[in-house]
């Protein structure tokens, strides 16, 4: 659905949402109702991945799908409740839809959970698309016509690259700020999403001044912007 309306996609866990406690204790749960040992915190520390991958470190193969699909069923019960807002997680949503645009939530979480924490938060993004992980994301990305993925994982980063957007980030989770510049994002946002709405506007600044060059450039007959110009490239990481 291409626009010319401002969208920015936001990742889930770990980038709007500290999803740690709950996700903690759904996996508590789940291991003492199938006997079999999880190391809760040790799987809340590589956050981001699709969940099979997740539990394929603690059962068979042949599992794996049933084991996910009880974990699912034991998410709302127990991972809703204790999961906080991200700081900065609702102003810069906010700060999207002050600057007339819209925010998009894109995650490789089960999609009706995912809904659950965000209105358990009173964070109501535009849209929420869920089971992408990585570059399936650009999906969700394309079709919204999104120009900023904001998350904290190197899957983040391949993701916005792959649908052509900008990557922005947060060291909020696995991934440190040089893993996330080596893989390629554009800008690491170092305090976090309370950085974001800053970044935002300075951003915007940014591009209207290189459109009202470009526009200039048309009306006098010139060649327009230097095509190698990349328009990430001035924002301060």
């Amino acid at each position: 659905m291409p626009t010319d309306q401002l969208t920015i996609g936001f990742d889930l866990d770990m980038t709007l949402v500290d999803t740690r406690p709950g996700i903690r204790a759904a996996y508590r749960a789940l291991s003492v109702e199938t006997g079999t040992h999880i190391d809760a915190d040790l799987a809340v520390s590589r956050l981001g991945p699709p969940l099979e991958q997740e539990i394929a470190e603690w059962f068979p193969q042949h599992r794996i799908a049933e084991v996910s699909d009880r974990y699912r069923a034991l998410y709302p019960e127990y991972a809703i409740e204790p999961c906080l807002a991200m700081p900065g997680a609702r102003e810069a949503v906010r700060a999207v839809r002050d600057a007339g645009g819209r925010a998009i939530v894109v995650t490789a979480k089960h999609e009706p959970n995912a809904k659950q924490h965000l209105a358990h938060l009173g964070i109501e993004p535009d849209a929420v698309i869920g089971w992408l992980w990585a570059e399936a994301k650009a999906e969700a990305l394309r079709e919204y016509d999104a120009s900023v993925y904001v998350g904290d994982h190197t899957g983040d980063v391949r993701g916005a690259r792959t649908a052509g957007a900008l990557s922005v980030t947060v060291p909020t989770g696995p991934c440190e700020a040089d893993e996330l510049l080596a893989a390629g994002a554009d800008v690491v946002l170092a305090g976090g999403l309370p950085d974001f709405p800053d970044w935002l506007a300075g951003w915007r600044t940014t591009n209207r001044a290189d459109q009202d060059r470009a526009d200039q450039d048309r009306m006098d007959g010139g060649a327009g912007a230097d095509p190698g110009t990349d328009p990430g490239a001035d924002v301060a990481r």
